[in-house]
């Protein structure tokens, strides 16, 4: 994060040169030396902290989630035939039977009065 991001001073107000120029070089100055410092300081640890959750990430993914994922597919492959069985055994006679039924329907196509009277809107299903 640079100086410009975090000091910004309002339009119109304007520090001294020789104070502004003293305050970046202060502000970058700490900042890089408090930077190094908490790296020596918490990097090693973190690192480790870090390559251990890593590592207990890699091995659940390989050695639980995968087997599991593959043992889901191979039980859902089964269960996915079985319910296919039951579908077209069960259910399939009776769509077969509504289609047929609704395939004998002939529809009409014919244009409507531009007008509705009451004598009329009676003569026909207007949606």
């Amino acid at each position: 994060i640079l100086w410009d991001d975090i000091i910004g001073e309002a339009e119109g107000l304007r520090s001294p040169d020789a104070c502004w120029n003293c305050s970046i070089k202060c502000y970058n100055g700490t900042r890089r030396c408090c930077y190094v410092l908490l790296v020596i300081l918490f990097a090693p640890f973190i690192a480790f902290c870090n390559g251990c959750q890593f590592a207990c990430l890699a091995f659940n993914q390989v050695w639980c989630v995968g087997p599991c994922l593959r043992l889901w597919k191979i039980n859902m492959a089964t269960f996915k035939k079985f319910w296919e069985g039951c579908l077209f055994a069960i259910c399939s006679p009776s769509y077969e039977s509504c289609g047929m039924l609704f395939s004998k329907a002939r529809v009409r196509y014919q244009k409507l009065p531009d007008a509705v009277t009451e004598e009329s809107s009676s003569d026909y299903f207007n949606v």
